[in-house]
């Protein structure tokens, strides 16, 4: 058994990446196998649909914890209630202000990003307390704001959400680019690789001359403009806004970041394995709801999967020297 962990964990520090892709193919054929093949196309498509919700609120928590250990956005939720409330607002069921929506949107992304580095930088929070704090004053704004909101998403936004482009959700497509551009900037701009930088050793990185908190500043606002802009798309893609559609997203965008052969401890990132996660997330839930199993036992079944993976891809932890 030992050997058998042993060479996993070997497996998944040399291709982080695959050993999620690896747990979603085995959960799928497990499903599959069970059903004799039937639905197993639908299955397929719906895991793409959904999981490219978590593939973009994911991707702007693995820059949050790429920047270093203590690092994480807890207030997604609650900026994805705000931001789908905002933008449908704004669109007003009107083809001509879904351009207008989505800017509102990322607005409230950007705004609610400040807060939080405001709360960890001027008054010296921990991370998971300021965002934690920020999530509650979010969520009573969105309440606020939203409630007895029904506001339907303007016909084409939700032809966007809804639709295939060859087969393939419009969705996928749109996020597979929206993860080439993050690799991009994350491997290959100086802004990228000073936030590996910091997660690596913030003290030496500030003595290389890294602007430390100006970087940190923009990764809680990116991560925080992306989960307004999968508020929006949610809200298309659900026919309208509703004060609880980002809870699950809460610790779905930890896992996600992890189980895909990021380091919980910062300095290491991999955008591809967050694909590989997010279908490993909703093809497991599908799988235990196939074969039967209670919501109880589903959530600790579910549980119980998510820390054997994290304990055997979570990725080496980097040196602090």
């Amino acid at each position: 058994m030992i050997s058998t962990v042993s060479k996993l964990r070997t497996f998944a520090g040399k291709a982080p990446w695959g050993f999620s892709f690896f747990g979603a193919a085995a959960i799928f054929l497990a499903t599959i196998v069970f059903t004799d093949g039937v639905g197993a196309g639908q299955i397929i498509t719906t895991a793409l649909t959904f999981g490219t919700m978590y593939v973009i609120v994911a991707l702007g928590q693995m820059y949050v914890i790429t920047a270093g250990p203590g690092n994480v956005d807890l207030s997604i939720p609650s900026t994805i209630a705000l931001a789908g409330a905002v933008s449908m607002k704004i669109m007003d069921g009107n083809d001509a202000l879904i351009l207008w929506g989505l800017l509102a949107a990322i607005g409230v992304g950007i705004a609610v990003g400040c807060f939080n580095f405001a709360l960890i930088r001027l008054l010296s929070i921990p991370p998971i307390i300021a965002t934690l704090s920020a999530s509650f004053l979010v969520q009573s704004a969105s309440i606020a704001y939203g409630r007895g909101l029904r506001i339907r998403p303007p016909e084409a936004f939700a032809e966007f959400a809804t639709g295939r482009i060859w087969g393939l959700p419009t969705l996928a497509i749109f996020a597979l680019l929206l993860t080439v551009i993050g690799s991009v900037v994350l491997h290959r701009t100086v802004y990228g690789r000073s936030v590996t930088a910091i997660g690596q050793n913030q003290r030496a990185a500030g003595l290389a001359g890294v602007k430390v908190d100006r970087v940190r500043w923009t990764t809680y606002v990116i991560c925080a403009s992306l989960a307004a802009l999968c508020g929006a798309v949610l809200a298309g893609f659900s026919g309208g806004s509703s004060l609880n559609m980002g809870e699950e997203y809460l610790l779905a965008s930890i896992a996600v970041v992890v189980i895909g052969g990021s380091s919980v401890a910062g300095g290491q990132s991999n955008v591809a394995g967050l694909w590989g996660a997010s279908l490993f997330m909703y093809l497991l839930v599908t799988m235990l709801n196939t074969f039967g199993v209670g919501a109880g036992i589903r959530m600790i079944m579910t549980g119980l999967m998510i820390v054997a993976i994290i304990t055997i891809a979570g990725g080496p932890k980097p040196s602090r020297t």
